[in-house]
C-alpha cells in the first residue's frame, strides 16, 4: 500500500492534472487580486471565471496521457473523451444552469419587493464561457507538457 501511494505521487498524469488545476485557479485568484486588491482562496475551489480550472485539469491529465502512453492508446482516447464532456458540460450544461439562477434571483427580487420571501440567493456563476474553457485546456496542454517533460 505504502508502495502504490509512493507511486501514486510520482505520476507524472497526476502531477499534469493536479498542475494544471492549481495554475487556472491560481491565475483566477490572481485575477481577483489585481480588481479587488484582496486574496481570496475561494477561487482554488470556486466555480466559473477565466480560465476554467476543470478544463485546464482535464487537459493536463489527456496531454500527459497522450505523452507517456500515446497518442493512438485506449487510454488516451478515453481520457480525451473525458476531457471533451468535462468542457462541453461546463459551457453548456453548467452555464445555462447559471443563467437560470440569474433570472431566478431576478424574479425572487422583484417579488421580494411585494412580498415577505427569503433572500437566499442561488450562485450565478456555475459555469464557463466557450472562451474561459479555451483557455483553460490551454493551460492544462501546457502544463500537460511541462509535467511530462519534467519527468522524463
Amino acid at each position: 500500500m505504502r508502495n502504490e501511494l509512493g507511486a501514486f505521487f510520482c505520476n507524472p498524469v497526476f502531477w499534469a492534472g493536479f498542475c494544471g488545476w492549481m495554475i487556472a485557479s491560481l491565475l483566477k485568484m490572481a485575477s481577483n487580486l489585481r480588481r479587488t486588491g484582496k486574496i481570496d482562496f475561494q477561487y482554488l475551489v470556486a466555480l466559473g471565471g477565466m480560465p476554467s480550472a476543470h478544463s485546464a485539469m482535464v487537459s493536463g491529465l489527456a496531454t500527459a496521457v497522450g505523452i507517456q502512453n500515446g497518442f493512438g492508446s485506449t487510454l488516451f482516447v478515453v481520457t480525451l473523451a473525458f476531457a471533451v464532456v468535462v468542457m462541453f458540460d461546463a459551457s453548456t450544461v453548467r452555464r445555462a444552469t447559471g443563467l437560470q439562477a440569474r433570472l431566478l434571483n431576478q424574479i425572487v427580487d422583484e417579488i421580494f419587493q411585494q412580498h415577505h420571501l427569503s433572500t437566499q440567493k442561488l450562485r450565478e456563476i456555475l459555469g464557463h464561457t466557450r472562451l474561459e474553457v479555451f483557455a483553460g485546456m490551454l493551460v492544462g496542454v501546457a502544463a500537460g507538457i511541462a509535467v511530462s517533460l519534467s519527468f522524463r
